[in-house]
């Protein structure tokens, strides 16, 4: 038995979101980019390539990454670019994308054998949370007169759009590119490639998929131009867990749980967004508040139902624990890094990378 705490990847249920995403690549014409931003563990790009066209990044990092362990296209997009990352940052891509107008114009030289494009604030987003609304007011992401875009237009060859966030509504999502194309439809003719980013949560159980290759080939007829997706959540989305044990049980006017890991750690993004781990299965009459073990007051993963009390000893699992987790997991405390393994298609488990206190210590100086 594998010593807890560990994020468990599953190819078998990996591959579901793959084989969505190879459909929406044939039926649409759109090409598949993965968004490191969001998943990372390059232990599973060897079957991840086989179903997408590259990845995209957010920094010169990412980049290299993509370029060293995806097949296929390295799209290099960051808010703002350093001087002393542009040398590497070309070597390293097959597309640039600039988050300004001024950057492009910084960077125009270093980058003039470069397939270059510009991301585009359409000002419109499905957030709902300010802090990941690409459209929040005084946005620095993007650039959103369409005047100004034009007057650089020859110096880039394409767009990227990124204003949906978890959005599983294709009426909205039809809406939002309908303001893209009445805002900025009198440039989208005069650029080869679109990418409209990632946040579609196109490979959800009751998506209509069909319905959006049928809008994602249209909008690619009508303009001229190659769609780019760029997958994240919608890539990796119930394909993995994170394993825990209990450590120790109390009660303090409710039933607690301390488990071996810690949502402030190794599950960040919902302590951000103030959001519940989900367990599987959950039912029962036993209700506990199952805790991290850092001294964080409100280190809590959440409150779930249990068919008999927990003990010392026992393993939880917390499902849907790839996106944005084992990216954003941290050394809090010194709580033990989680290993991460991969259950193969043959049904077998492999412990990929396990962490020690050597990790812990290089991490600092």
């Amino acid at each position: 038995m594998i010593k807890t705490p560990y994020y468990l990847i599953d190819k078998q249920k990996l591959l579901r979101n793959l084989e969505k995403i190879r459909y929406v690549r044939e039926q649409s014409g759109a090409k598949a980019l993965l968004a490191l931003k969001c998943f990372a563990t390059w232990s599973v790009f060897d079957l991840m390539q086989e179903y997408m066209d590259g990845t995209t990044s957010s920094s010169l990092f990412e980049l290299k990454l993509g370029r060293q362990k995806f097949a296929g296209e390295t799209h290099a997009y960051s808010v703002a670019w350093a001087d002393d990352e542009i040398d590497e940052m070309v070597e390293n891509c097959d597309k640039i994308i600039f988050n300004t107008i001024g950057q492009l114009e910084r960077y125009e030289a270093a980058t003039a054998d470069k397939i270059r494009g510009l991301r585009v604030n359409p000002q419109v987003s499905s957030s709902e949370f300010i802090i990941a609304d690409p459209a929040r007011p005084y946005s620095r992401l993007g650039e959103w007169d369409a005047s100004k875009i034009e007057a650089v237009i020859e110096k880039v060859s394409g767009f990227m759009f990124h204003n949906n966030c978890e959005n599983g509504d294709f009426a909205l999502f039809d809406q939002m590119l309908g303001t893209i194309e009445q805002r900025f439809g009198h440039l989208l003719h005069k650029v080869s490639w679109v990418s409209l980013g990632g946040g579609i949560h196109f490979t959800g159980d009751d998506y209509p998929v069909d319905q959006f290759c049928a809008r994602l080939k249209q909008f690619s007829e009508q303009y001229g131009v190659q769609v780019y997706l760029e997958p994240g959540e919608a890539a990796i989305t119930l394909s993995s867990s994170l394993e825990v044990t209990v450590l120790d049980t109390l009660y303090n006017g409710k039933h607690l749980a301390v488990v071996d890991s810690s949502i402030e750690a190794h599950m960040l993004d919902l302590l951000i967004y103030r959001q519940d781990a989900k367990m599987a299965p959950c039912e029962g009459e036993h209700r506990y508040m199952v805790c991290g073990k850092s001294c964080l007051a409100g280190d809590i993963f959440g409150e779930f139902n249990f068919d008999r009390p927990l003990a010392i000893g026992d393993r939880l699992s917390f499902i849907d624990a790839a996106g944005y987790t084992m990216v954003k997991k941290n050394w809090f405390n010194g709580v033990k890094m989680p290993a991460i393994a991969v259950r193969q298609l043959d049904g077998t488990v492999e412990v990929v990378r396990e962490f020690t206190f050597n990790d812990y210590l290089s991490s600092l100086s």
